[in-house]
C-alpha cells in the first residue's frame, strides 16, 4: 500500500478530516492533502507524528515509514531478550502477587504467553495450556466453552471486544472472523431490563462453579510492537463462594 492510501486508511479509520487530522498534528489541513496526493513527501518526523495523531499501532506505523521510504522505527523483542529482562519480570510480580486470583497475559491474538498458578487450575480443565490460543479455545466446541456456564452473553460480549480490537488495530481479519463465528453462534440476544455493573463469567472448575469478573491492563508508554499488543487480564471473584473457594486451594 502506497503512503497516500495507507494514511486515509488511517485518517478514515478514525473518523477524521483532514481539518481534524492537522489539528491534532500541528499541521495545515493542505499540507495533509498534499501528502495524501502526493504533492509532498513528508519527513520521517512527519510520519512518526501523523503517526501519533491518528494512534497507529506500531506494526502499521513501521509500514507507514518504509512507504515513505525510511526505515522501520519498532521493534519486536523477546521476553528472553536481556534488555526485556525488567518488563518480565515486572510481568511476573504482577501476577504471582495477584494470587490467588488467575492472572494471565495475551498477545494481540490472544495467545497465552503467561499466566499465574491460579490461571492455569482455571483453564487446564478445559485442555488449554500455557501458549494456546484464547480464541481456538473459545471456538472449539469442546474447548472453554464447555466451562462457562452463562456461554451466550459471554460469547457475546467477546464478540463486542474483538471488534473493539480490531478497530483499534485498523482492521483484523482473525479477530473479526473469530467475532463473526461468535456472533453467528449465538444471535442476538434480548437486553436485559437492567444492566449489571460488570458481566459476570461463570466457570465449572474443580467441582465447583466460580465466578468472575475482569479487568484488561497493558504496559504504558511501550514502543516494541509485542509489548505495545500484550494485555493483562486480572479475573477478579464476583462472590463470596468463589473468593473463600480460591483462597483455600491457595492455601491448602
Amino acid at each position: 500500500m502506497t503512503l497516500q492510501k495507507a494514511l486515509k486508511h488511517w485518517r478514515r479509520r478514525r473518523g477524521f478530516s483532514q481539518e481534524r487530522l492537522g489539528f491534532e498534528a500541528n499541521v495545515s489541513s493542505r499540507h495533509i492533502a498534499f501528502i495524501e496526493t502526493g504533492r509532498s513527501r513528508p519527513s520521517r518526523e512527519m510520519v512518526v507524528r501523523l503517526s501519533d495523531a491518528l494512534d497507529v499501532p506500531r506494526t502499521d506505523r513501521n509500514m507507514l515509514l518504509e512507504a515513505a521510504g525510511f526505515a522501520p522505527l519498532y521493534k519486536t523483542r523477546d521476553l528472553a531478550e536481556a534488555d526485556m529482562q525488567i518488563i518480565y519480570q515486572g510481568l511476573h510480580f504482577m501476577l504471582t502477587r495477584f494470587e490467588p486470583y488467575p492472572a494471565f497475559v495475551i498477545d494481540r491474538h490472544w495467545h497465552i504467553m503467561k499466566w499465574n498458578r491460579i490461571a492455569e487450575l482455571l483453564f487446564t480443565e478445559a485442555g488449554v495450556v500455557q501458549g494456546d490460543c484464547l480464541l481456538d479455545a473459545l471456538l472449539a466446541p469442546s474447548g472453554l466453552r464447555q466451562t462457562i456456564v452463562n456461554w451466550d452473553e459471554t460469547a457475546h460480549y467477546f464478540a463486542q471486544r474483538l471488534r473493539t480490537e480490531s478497530r483499534f488495530l485498523g482492521g483484523d481479519d482473525l479477530l473479526l472472523k473469530a467475532a463473526d463465528a461468535l456472533s453467528s453462534e449465538v444471535g442476538y440476544l434480548q437486553p436485559a431490563s437492567v444492566f449489571p455493573a460488570v458481566l459476570h463469567t461463570r466457570y465449572k472448575a474443580n467441582g465447583q462453579e466460580l465466578s468472575f469478573y475482569s479487568t484488561i491492563a497493558q504496559l504504558g508508554s511501550a514502543e516494541d510492537i509485542a509489548l505495545a499488543d500484550l494485555r493483562i487480564e486480572l479475573l477478579f471473584p464476583s462472590d463470596e463462594k468463589t473468593r473463600t473457594f480460591l483462597e483455600g486451594v491457595f492455601n491448602g
